[in-house]
């Protein structure tokens, strides 16, 4: 059964930094694109990075460029979210998500097919 779990989530004061981790199992991640998303409360859910599968592209949300980073160990199963510079509107549920879309590249929900159940993150002092 294919599956994700995120972890790393917490709480942190305004320019501090997390990092997330989305471990797969009962696949092999290296076939898929692999996103973060964050959904905050009463918004949308949105993209925030996406990975290639070995890594060699990326893609990030503009409110996240030059803060977070992310990065995959195939050899561990697992993608990382570096979050640096974390600000309170940084604060949302964290969900990785895998794919074989062609268009994975645009980083958007609905090229997305399986989800993680997310982890909290709240930036506050």
């Amino acid at each position: 059964q294919l599956q994700l779990v995120e972890s790393g989530g917490g709480l942190v004061q305004p320019g501090g930094s997390l990092r997330l981790s989305c471990a797969a199992s009962g696949f092999t991640l290296d076939y898929y694109w692999i996103g973060w998303f964050r959904q905050a409360p009463g918004k949308e859910r949105e993209g925030v990075s996406c990975i290639s599968r070995y890594g060699g592209s990326t893609n990030y949300a503009d409110s996240v460029k030059g803060r977070f980073t992310i990065s995959r160990d195939n050899t561990k199963n697992t993608v990382y979210l570096q979050m640096n510079s974390l600000k309170p509107e940084d604060t949302a549920v964290y969900y990785c998500a895998a794919t074989r879309s062609s268009r994975a590249w645009l980083c958007r929900l609905d090229e997305y097919d399986y989800w993680g159940q997310g982890t909290q993150v709240t930036v506050s002092s």
